[in-house]
């Protein structure tokens, strides 16, 4: 569990599905890809992700403990290459706060002091400028445009709707 001046960053437990389902529900959350969530798919997400590194939940560290967002932090491949991949999602209500930078620094300098990370990636759309502006605010340097290179829904026809978007990174030394 990592603890910010506002937030607590912690793995996720199976009953943080009511707050998840909160925000994943919302077509809004997906502006820039995905889908909305059932509160089925969202309650089977809290269990897969339950008690895992790669999933870190972001609540506030108030009274209420509430639910505002999440972290992803999933390892690449090969492993010996000690590198992470940094995503965020939170819920639209909390949104421009600085909570996600907040919390995305915390687990920035968990990993290069205690994991033993090299390097930490992260991938927006590039009409993300929430997304890429947090990137930067973490410390993170925009390496590159990557052209057409996911889509997450298709058109009336069936074909993907690509999207472009920026990669980010920081190095233990930066």
């Amino acid at each position: 569990m990592l603890t910010t001046e506002r937030l607590i960053v912690r793995p996720f437990l199976e009953s943080d599905f009511k707050d998840l389902h909160e925000y994943l529900s919302l077509k809004e959350t997906y502006r820039f890809g995905g889908e909305p969530m059932s509160l089925e798919e969202v309650k089977k997400l809290c269990m897969e992700k339950a008690g895992g590194t790669d999933f870190w939940a972001v609540t506030l560290k108030d009274e209420s403990k509430k639910l505002i967002g999440h972290l992803s932090f999933i390892r690449s491949e090969p492993e010996h290459f000690l590198t992470r991949e940094i995503g965020f999602i939170f819920n639209p209500a909390f949104q421009n706060n600085g909570y996600a930078t907040e919390a995305s620094r915390a687990l920035i300098q968990y990993a290069f002091t205690k994991l033993g990370v090299h390097r930490i990636v992260g991938f927006c759309s590039t009409e993300n400028i929430a997304s890429w502006r947090v990137m930067e605010k973490c410390g993170m340097t925009r390496e590159g445009l990557r052209r057409k290179n996911a889509f997450f829904r298709k058109d009336k026809d069936g074909q993907p709707v690509w999207l472009d978007s920026y990669e980010y990174a920081i190095l233990t030394e930066d």
